[in-house]
């Protein structure tokens, strides 16, 4: 499925300014159809309630979603740009670290359809998301 092999080492050491850096947002397992990632949930990810952002779970599922997409094309000719994300935010999640884990719901020539569930330390699902992407040309 994936264009070449990746390791979380090199999805890790991507350049750091970006939102998903930011969160610390890491890449943990990369599978045969699977890409696994974590986030912290603290200030930084925290709603005035002091409870996990819907926002940030949604940064975190489309960090996932978008890193599988760009590992599934050749980054040569292709770029993979998000069309639509949605997420549904199933219980809360106070402090730790959530785990999400992203797989394709269909991989065509120009979209790409990924759902990602994100779990709390306990293995509660606390979001599920889905993302759908375009492969378009990369610009010259």
């Amino acid at each position: 499925m994936w264009f070449k092999n990746f390791t979380a080492d090199e999805l890790n050491n991507r350049p750091k300014n970006h939102l998903g850096a930011l969160l610390d947002i890491r890449f943990t397992e990369i599978g045969e159809d699977f890409l696994v990632g974590t986030m912290p949930v603290d200030e930084r990810t925290h709603q005035p309630a002091g409870i996990l952002h819907g926002g940030a779970s949604v940064v975190l599922a489309e960090t996932l979603g978008s890193i599988a997409s760009y590992m599934c094309i050749n980054p040569e000719k292709y770029v993979a740009v998000g069309l639509e994300v949605n997420a549904n935010h199933l219980r809360p999640v106070k402090s730790g670290l959530v785990k999400g884990i992203c797989k394709p719901l269909h991989i065509g020539a120009k979209t790409q359809v990924w759902e990602i569930k994100i779990y709390d330390e306990r293995g509660k699902m606390n979001c599920i998301s889905r993302l759908t992407v375009a492969i378009i040309n990369k610009p010259q």
